[in-house]
């Protein structure tokens, strides 16, 4: 009796699984997660300002999802947010996180023409594509506020100058973005292990098991930057092979890192300190690798059991009324991280690694009606 049991529940989870994977129930469940988190947002009101990192974040997330759902709703709601901030950008006007709203805003214009939407974040690009960048990245005397001295940057800013040379064709902000990113890369990146440090500070630190500090959500940042980058650069850019290189390195290196559970956890090298799923830093890393399978530079077959075990892990950390849960908080190292922590940049996330994840399954042979 207790094998019949066992291997009907098996049956059953497999069963479970196959649908989570079908590109109606991925839709579904984005929406979901979509849907909930705009419900928070006007009804509780925003924790932090639209401007800052969290919520720009949120809209690179929210901005890939209407783009797939193409219903007007989702494009307005954005487009609010703009008009909210003036379309303006944060107030430390060189800072990485101040302005990674420029994103969206250079995205909305490529799509409606609006000189406002990006009059305030090209200002502020023509300003960053002139300065000499030629501190050392070690984390003092405020750093971060001129220059990508930290991981997490790698996110916030090249993407948004690479989404504006998109929206205007200049190609000085994406050739810009590629010469820091590599500066930082020289600076923050270990050969070795294949991974990125947070900044300076973790340079010498070790976990409980004598590991390097190596942060989940950190190392997601930087591979989902990355791929954003390389989505906007043409393939006949002088970097391009390079950014492809390091994106196969690190693909290759996180996908032996991912747990059972089908997450990266906060700590890579030492998950079982933060034994529970993280799901900010396993979306962008599930989006980075769909990403790549979807523009084959990563081969389906090697990375498939890695997506669809990741994809399983994100979904079921979806509350029943939309919530994701398992977002570790803002800091700049593993913590902790449980069911109903959520946050914005979590939800972001999410919603880049369903459209990739979407797209992949969709190719894969699968069919599908959106309504």
């Amino acid at each position: 009796m207790r094998k019949i049991l066992f291997l009907f529940l098996c049956s059953y989870v497999v069963s479970v699984q196959a649908q989570s994977l079908k590109p109606d129930s991925i839709f579904a469940q984005m929406k979901n997660v979509a849907d909930w988190q705009w419900k928070t947002l006007e009804t509780n009101g925003w924790k932090n300002p639209k401007k800052d990192w969290t919520s720009g974040a949120m809209y690179t997330g929210m901005m890939a999802f209407a783009k797939l759902a193409n219903t007007d709703t989702y494009y307005q709601k954005l487009i609010q947010v703009g008009e909210d901030n003036k379309w303006k950008i944060g107030h430390y006007r060189h800072f990485a996180d101040d302005y990674c709203v420029g994103q969206l805003y250079s995205e909305l214009y490529s799509i409606y023409k609006r000189p406002e939407y990006i009059a305030d974040f090209k200002s502020l690009a023509d300003s960053v594509v002139i300065l000499p960048h030629t501190e050392s990245l070690e984390w003092k005397k405020s750093i971060q506020l001129r220059e990508w001295a930290w991981c997490d940057a790698l996110f916030m800013g090249p993407p948004a100058l690479a989404y504006l040379t998109q929206a205007t064709g200049d190609a000085k902000y994406l050739d810009k973005a590629s010469e820091l990113w590599w500066k930082s890369t020289a600076y923050l990146y270990d050969k070795d292990e294949r991974l990125f440090y947070r900044d300076s500070r973790y340079f010498d630190k070790k976990e409980k098991n004598g590991a390097k500090v190596f942060w989940g959500r950190g190392n997601g940042w930087v591979i989902a930057g990355l791929v954003r980058l390389l989505s906007t650069m043409p393939q006949s850019h002088r970097d391009y092979k390079r950014f492809v290189k390091l994106y196969k390195a690190m693909s290759g290196r996180l996908a032996k890192l991912q747990q059972a559970d089908g997450t990266w956890h906060a700590s890579l090298l030492d998950p079982e300190s933060y034994p529970s799923k993280e799901t900010s830093g396993t979306g962008f890393i599930t989006y980075a690798m769909a990403w790549g399978v979807n523009n084959k530079l990563l081969p389906y077959r090697k990375y498939k059991t890695t997506l669809d075990k990741a994809w399983a892990a994100l979904s079921t950390s979806v509350h029943p009324d939309g919530k994701l849960g398992y977002v570790q908080a803002q800091g700049a190292a593993p913590d902790k991280v449980g069911y109903d922590d959520t946050d914005v940049y979590g939800v972001g996330a999410f919603l880049l690694a369903g459209t990739e994840f979407f797209k992949l399954n969709l190719n894969q042979g699968s069919k599908v009606l959106i309504k």
